[in-house]
């Protein structure tokens, strides 16, 4: 787990985030006699070099722009989808499910169904 960190007196006042979550934010302290600043024993940390979370391998995000690309993703790798047209992206979509894939932040079931409904309306319209 990584440290969390708050601001100089968020324990002394509400406003800072004393039992209230959403106040509780990281603000650099710049004071001159702040201890905190100074990173004395016994006061809060500091944002510094050393603090970041381990990235895994298997989590690194794969861009796809054509179905060859597909051939060479595990289950476990993120997928986000490049610059394509719709009617590739649809294809590329199609296949993704087949392969029972997951894509980040993107919901596959919403997306077909509007550009079905999409194209029925083009199709209505050049009738």
């Amino acid at each position: 787990m990584t440290t969390k960190f708050l601001r100089r007196d968020w324990k002394r006042h509400s406003k800072l985030g004393r039992k209230r979550k959403k106040k509780q934010v990281w603000r650099k302290p710049k004071g001159r006699d702040n201890k905190m600043r100074e990173k004395r024993r016994g006061y809060p940390i500091i944002v510094s070099v050393g603090y970041k979370k381990r990235k895994t391998e298997d989590k690194k995000p794969i861009t796809i722009k054509n179905i060859k690309d597909l051939d060479k993703i595990n289950k476990n790798k993120k997928i986000i989808i490049g610059k394509t047209g719709k009617k590739k992206k649809i294809e590329i979509i199609k296949k993704i499910k087949e392969m029972k894939l997951k894509i980040n932040n993107f919901n596959i079931d919403k997306f077909l169904n509007q550009s079905k409904k999409k194209l029925g309306e083009k199709k209505n319209e050049s009738k």
